[in-house]
């Protein structure tokens, strides 16, 4: 199982970062949650489409539809939930813009009268 979920990981590493913060903004829907839920326990369930036990094949449907499957609840995201979720995982706080030089020069003019 260890090495199952390894080689998911490995595969789908920056989408489960974006769907982690999607989860975790206050207005992600109550689908994206549920499936998230199922993405996890296919992945940890013992009941495959195809068997772990065969040697090659029985890994790759899950490196096959645990990635379209995060793809495919990514893709459905709001928009406002997909920039915090990007800009989140890039390393942002997803929160607010980033300062311009513009807005530098206005602050440091209101100090001065």
């Amino acid at each position: 199982m260890w090495k199952r979920l390894t080689m998911v990981w490995i595969a789908v590493k920056g989408d489960a970062l974006r769907l982690w913060y999607a989860l975790g903004h206050p207005d992600s829907p109550p689908w994206l949650k549920a499936g998230a839920a199922a993405m996890a326990l296919y992945l940890v369930s013992p009941i495959d489409l195809i068997p772990d036990v065969l040697p090659v094949i029985g890994v790759m449907d899950d490196l096959i539809l645990i990635p379209l499957a995060l793809r495919w609840l990514l893709s459905r995201l709001p928009a406002h939930i997909r920039q915090y979720a990007e800009e989140r995982s890039r390393g942002g706080s997803g929160t607010r813009r980033a300062a311009q030089p513009a807005d530098e020069v206005r602050s440091s003019n209101s100090r001065l009268r």
